[in-house]
């Protein structure tokens, strides 16, 4: 869905489209997954522009990113576990809902005492001193093409968040904003289910002295008791013998009209559709935006 989507957005743009495989979370990746996600977008006649990013590889520029913000009092190392953070929730007569992630409450800000002598599990972000110090307002507002006006407020609804994992892997925050830059993201176009994400990363982008791109999140293609069909709920994977007939689906849920023709000839006829219905006339430079899609 989101790959279909953000080619159409690179070619009814003039833009070049990037794909990044988001594969730094190395225990729940699959040998092979990725070179099998690129075979399937390439039977469904979508091929990259420029060379296939994989993050797993780009842990020097998170690291220096990292050391930017320690070096700026914007990052600390944290000693908590999942489960002290629900204690210190606890104690406060707050209990995590099912699927819901609590905030993190600062126990190991330094100016609260830091780590007292315990071993350090994680870095996180010091989300209030970053935006007291560089006068960002709260909440913090943004535009999505598709969902219009979002706003949330970082500290309170997320806190702290994670920049480096206990176990020694880069968050999908910190690489992502390190990677769109490095790449030269004018666009990201992904799934509806990580537009919470957006401010969260906007503040790192800030930090960071980062510029923002522009975000449009697509709908989910979900099954029949709502949820997000995925790897993880036994969807299956795409039918490389009829691609045409996996993207015509995609299409439809993007409010595209069915394929006229071959597999090349619904691509390139799906583009106009798509120009007309999310240009935005002034917005974007005469260029060459680029628009990533991860994985």
């Amino acid at each position: 869905m989101a790959a279909l989507a953000s080619w159409l957005d690179a070619r009814a743009h003039g833009g070049a489209w990037l794909v990044r495989l988001e594969d730094v979370d190395a225990p729940r990746c699959v040998p092979g997954a990725g070179e099998a996600i690129l075979a399937q977008l390439a039977a469904c006649g979508l091929e990259p522009d420029e060379p296939v990013e994989w993050q797993s590889r780009r842990g020097a520029l998170y690291e220096a990113a990292l050391q930017q913000l320690v070096a700026r009092g914007w990052a600390y190392p944290c000693a908590c576990t999942r489960q002290a953070i629900e204690a210190a929730w606890a104690v406060r007569g707050v209990r995590r809902q099912r699927h819901a992630v609590l905030p993190y409450p600062g126990t190991c800000r330094p100016e609260r005492g830091g780590l007292r002598g315990r071993a350090p599990r994680a870095w996180r972000l010091h989300v209030g001193r970053v935006i007291a110090e560089l006068g960002l307002p709260v909440p913090l507002a943004w535009h999505d093409r598709r969902l219009g006006p979002q706003a949330q407020d970082v500290e309170a609804e997320v806190g702290d968040f994670v920049l480096k994992r206990a176990d020694g892997l880069w968050a999908y925050q910190l690489a992502v904003v390190v990677d769109d830059a490095a790449q030269g993201i004018s666009d990201v176009v992904r799934g509806e289910d990580l537009a919470d994400n957006t401010p969260r990363q906007i503040v790192l982008q800030r930090a960071l002295g980062l510029p923002t791109p522009r975000h449009l999140h697509t709908p989910l293609v979900r099954g029949a008791n709502g949820e997000k069909l995925s790897k993880q709920n036994g969807a299956q994977p795409l039918d490389l013998r009829d691609p045409l007939a996996a993207l015509a689906a995609a299409a439809a849920v993007l409010g595209l009209p069915p394929p006229s023709g071959g597999l090349h000839e619904a691509l390139q006829g799906w583009v106009k559709p798509w120009r007309l219905r999310w240009s935005q006339p002034g917005a974007r430079d005469a260029g060459s935006p680029s628009l990533q899609s991860g994985s």
